[in-house]
């Protein structure tokens, strides 16, 4: 049986638990130390280290302080591993909580983060999911019903001094370009929320304000919020520090590519049993910079979808040359104007896309001047046919229920 190294308690601030942290630095302690071909269980705190309720008030994500996050459980150091190698980790299994069935969903304002469709949803929404085994429903958004992929939206090694540096100082340059923008360009070290785990003294002050926030995916893996990297995926990360430093937090429930929303995908508080190993020498043997994976042969089977295309076409009119971003954009919006037909308000048409096992595909990026990306909404997840008909569709929801909302301060 796998012995679980790392525990939390989801009643305890996780600023009090030493083997959780929220900054990548190399001077972080290795919280535990495996060997290679172990095999362990973690737990984790939800990414906000408990900040977000299960209530019906969307005040919570209106205020969360997003400085603090995300709260990780590691660094985990592997005995051999040194940089250049790769780090092979086995997620052999991953799940919620007994004490914690149920997750959130919510949309940041634009004033504290924003998010893909801020101009179209900028102030603060949330919902709630209940976890039914393997599947999930919420009484903010009725009338859907999916299988989870229970998938870690943040996995990574620790950077070394160099790549450190080079992320802080290349996201300076691009705060320096916009410093007013709202919301910002990117997120520069912040000292006074920095969790550094078992760094204690000065040492954990000068790392503090050196740390890199955790909210971008880079080189070393990060927030990279891939729901296809579930139990039973493989996962390949360049090693860049002596025992690698392997941390792993912000376990989503189910999540749509792109996790559009930001507080995008079911978020919740869980654990994860893993397998590591290494290959000496394997970031130059494969010429490998960022990681790897291989995807989980565990996938909800939703064989039939509605495919809504977009262009490089914003919603002013204005053409932009082949930029996928803007494409996807307008491929979302024009699947939440088609559900919102049956009844669904914007919000909670936004929320479906960015939980559901929703798939996302860039479709076409050489037909100048416009990229076509792709959304693919799976309509068994609907409790009645989403499908056009000569008849029209039917209204099936009231409006009597919708997500809450929180007016900005």
């Amino acid at each position: 049986m796998a012995e679980t190294l790392i525990q939390v308690d989801l009643k305890q601030s996780p600023y009090e638990n030493p083997q959780v942290h929220n900054r990548w630095h190399p001077d972080i302690p290795m919280a535990v130390w495996v060997n290679p071909g172990d095999e362990f269980k973690l737990e984790t705190y939800d990414w906000t280290g408990g900040a977000i309720g299960n209530n019906d008030s969307a005040e919570d994500v209106r205020d969360v302080d997003l400085s603090t996050v995300h709260f990780l459980s590691g660094p985990v150091g592997v005995r051999g591993a040194e940089p250049g190698d790769l780090l092979v980790v086995d997620l052999l299994d991953i799940g919620a909580r007994d004490d914690s069935l149920w997750g959130f969903n919510g949309f940041f304002s634009k004033q504290n983060g924003g998010g893909f469709l801020t101009e179209h949803f900028p102030l603060a929404q949330k919902s709630i999911w209940d976890f039914h085994g393997l599947y999930t429903r919420s009484r903010h958004i009725p009338g859907v019903n999916f299988a989870g992929l229970i998938h870690p939206g943040l996995i990574g090694c620790l950077p070394d001094a160099a790549m450190l540096q080079a992320w802080n100082s290349r996201e300076a340059e691009l705060i320096a370009t916009d410093p007013d923008r709202v919301p910002g360009l990117a997120n520069p070290p912040s000292a006074p929320t920095a969790h550094m785990g078992k760094l204690q003294g000065p040492a954990r002050d000068q790392a503090a304000a050196e740390g890199a926030r955790t909210v971008p995916p880079r080189e070393h893996g990060g927030n990279c919020d891939i729901k296809d990297l579930s139990r039973g995926s493989r996962v390949f990360f360049p090693v860049y520090v002596e025992g690698a430093g392997l941390s792993v937090g912000d376990l989503h429930f189910s999540q749509g590519d792109g996790e559009i929303t930001f507080c995008g995908a079911i978020e919740m508080a869980g654990w994860g049993h893993m397998k590591v190993s290494l290959i000496k020498g394997g970031m130059a043997k494969y010429g490998i910079k960022n990681p790897i994976f291989k995807p989980s042969p565990v996938v909800p089977n939703y064989k039939d979808y509605l495919i809504f295309e977009g262009v490089s076409v914003d919603e002013g009119g204005r053409q932009h040359y082949l930029d996928v971003t803007v494409a996807y954009r307008q491929a979302c919006l024009n699947a939440i104007e088609y559900l919102k037909k049956f009844g669904y308000s914007g919000a909670q048409a936004y929320s479906i896309l960015g939980t559901a096992p929703v798939q996302g595909h860039i479709s076409g990026v050489v037909d100048v001047p416009n990229a076509c990306a792709t959304l693919w909404l799976p309509t068994e997840i609907f409790d009645f046919d989403i499908n056009p008909t000569a008849a029209g569709p039917v209204r099936m929801l009231d409006g009597s229920i919708d997500m809450p909302v929180a007016p900005d301060k």
